[in-house]
C-alpha cells in the first residue's frame, strides 16, 4: 500500500464499509479476497490440522473448485485490492498460474500474495515464475509476494511443522525465490512466523536468522484456534502477557531498523507496529478493540466454494456456498445468511487478532491510521 492507493482507492472504500457496518448501506464488494485454492497440504503442523486431515483423506481435495468454476466466481466479484492465495499448500495446485491469470483478468488486484510451507523448492520456484510471467503479460505493476513459513531455526522448525527436513527445504526455497527477486522488480520475498506455545522462546533467534539472510520483510502472527485449522480447543496460543513481552522486543527491533528498509517496507512496518499493539489489547481484554469489518471489507472463499467472513469463524459461521448460488457471489454476499453472520460479528460475539482482517480494520480507523502515520514519521 502507498499513500496514493490509500487516498484514491482504499479510503473511499473504507468509508463505504463503515456505512455498511452501521446499516446505512447495502454490502459493497470487499477489497481483500482470500481464496484457499486447495485442501491439500503435506505439512503436519502442531498449530494446524489441515495437512493431517488431507493426509488422512486425500479425497478432500477432489472438492476443490475447478478452473471453470473459479472463472465464473471471479467474473462475478469484480476488482479487489489484495488477492491472497491460501490453502492447504497453494503450490500443490499445478494450475496455480492459471488461477493467477483469472485473477488478473477479473479481479485486477494491486497485490497478489501466497504463503507456502516451502516443502517443494523447485516446484515453488517454477510455479512462481509461471505466475510472474502471467502477471508481467497482464500488468507488471501488480505486486507479487510469496511468504515461506519459518517457525524455528533448524530442528525446531521441523518439529513445529511436523516434517523432517523441512528446514533444509525452506533454505533452498528462500535461495530460489531470492533469484526471482533479482529478475522481477515486482516480486517480493517475505518470511513469516506463527508464534505459538511451541516456539515462543525462540522468536528472537528466528528474527535474527531472517535478518542474516537479507530478507527485508518479516512478519509474525499469533497462533489461533480457528475452525479452518480444525484446532479448536488445542493449547497453542501464548497468554497475553507472554505475547506482550515477546512483541515489545520484536517491535523495538522494527523501530531501530525501519530507516534501513525500502519505502514500501517502511510503510508496512509502521502499520505492523499498530497491529501488534492491537493484538496485545485483544488478548488481554477479549473483545474487538475497534469495530471488526469481517464479512464486509474482507471475504474468504474455501477450497470447495463455501464463503466465510474470515477463516477464524470459517465452518462455524459460513455465509453460503457458491455452488448452491450458481457461482453468483453478489447474490450470496447480499443474502439473508450473510447478513446474519455480519450481525453476529457486529454484536461483538467474536474477538480474534486475525492479521488479514485487522489490517483492514486499522485502515478504517482514523485513530489507528493516525498512529500508523506517526510511526512512519518517527521511525521511518
Amino acid at each position: 500500500m502507498n499513500a496514493r492507493d490509500y487516498l484514491t482507492h482504499l479510503l473511499p472504500k473504507t468509508l463505504a464499509f463503515k456505512l455498511v457496518w452501521w446499516g446505512l448501506k447495502q454490502p459493497v464488494m470487499p477489497i481483500i479476497l482470500t481464496y484457499s485454492i486447495t485442501a491439500a497440504c503435506q505439512s503436519k503442523c502442531k498449530t494446524c490440522n489441515i495437512g493431517i486431515k488431507w493426509l488422512e483423506d486425500p479425497s478432500r481435495s477432489h472438492t476443490d473448485l475447478t478452473l471453470e468454476e473459479i472463472e465464473r466466481v471471479f467474473a462475478n466479484i469484480g476488482p479487489v485490492y489484495l488477492f491472497n492465495i491460501s490453502g492447504g499448500e497453494p503450490f500443490l495446485r499445478r494450475d496455480i498460474a492459471e488461477i493467477v491469470r483469472l485473477a488478473c483478468q477479473y479481479l485486477r488486484p494491486r497485490i497478489i500474495h501466497i504463503p507456502t510451507n516451502a516443502l517443494m523448492p523447485r516446484k515453488i520456484q517454477e510455479r512462481a515464475r509461471q505466475c510472474l510471467e502471467v502477471i508481467q503479460a497482464h500488468d507488471p505493476r501488480i505486486q507479487f509476494s510469496i511468504k515461506p513459513s519459518i517457525d524455528g531455526v533448524g530442528e525446531i522448525h521441523d518439529e513445529v511443522r511436523g516434517v523432517k527436513g523441512n528446514f533444509e527445504r525452506l533454505k533452498q526455497t528462500i535461495g530460489l525465490l531470492k533469484e526471482l527477486e533479482e529478475e522481477y522488480p515486482n516480486f517480493h520475498l517475505e518470511l513469516g512466523t506463527v508464534i505459538s506455545n511451541f516456539n515462543k522462546v525462540h522468536l528472537s533467534g528466528i528474527e535474527d536468522y531472517v535478518h542474516s539472510l537479507g530478507v527485508q520483510s518479516y512478519r509474525n502472527e499469533i497462533a489461533e484456534q480457528r475452525a479452518e485449522f480444525f484446532n479448536i480447543g488445542e493449547d497453542i496460543t501464548p497468554d497475553a502477557e507472554t505475547y506482550a513481552a515477546l512483541i515489545e522486543e520484536f517491535s523495538a527491533k522494527i523501530r531501530r531498523n525501519m530507516k534501513k528498509k525500502r519505502r514500501l517496507a517502511r510503510l508496512t512496518e509502521s502499520m505492523r507496529l499498530v497491529y501488534y499493539e492491537l493484538v496485545v489489547k485483544i488478548l488481554r481484554e477479549n473483545r474487538q478493540i475497534i469495530p471488526c469489518l469481517g464479512g464486509i471489507s474482507n471475504v474468504h472463499i474455501n477450497h470447495d466454494g463455501e464463503v466465510w467472513p474470515c477463516c477464524v469463524l470459517g465452518y462455524d459461521k459460513p455465509m453460503g456456498s457458491l455452488r448452491a448460488f450458481d457461482y453468483d457471489f453478489r447474490s450470496l454476499w447480499r443474502s439473508h445468511q450473510a447478513a446474519s453472520v455480519r450481525k453476529y460479528i457486529k454484536q461483538g460475539n467474536c474477538a480474534c487478532p486475525l492479521a488479514n482482517q485487522w489490517y483492514s480494520n486499522i485502515l478504517a480507523s482514523p485513530k489507528y491510521m493516525t498512529k500508523t502515520v506517526v510511526n512512519l514519521l518517527k521511525y521511518g
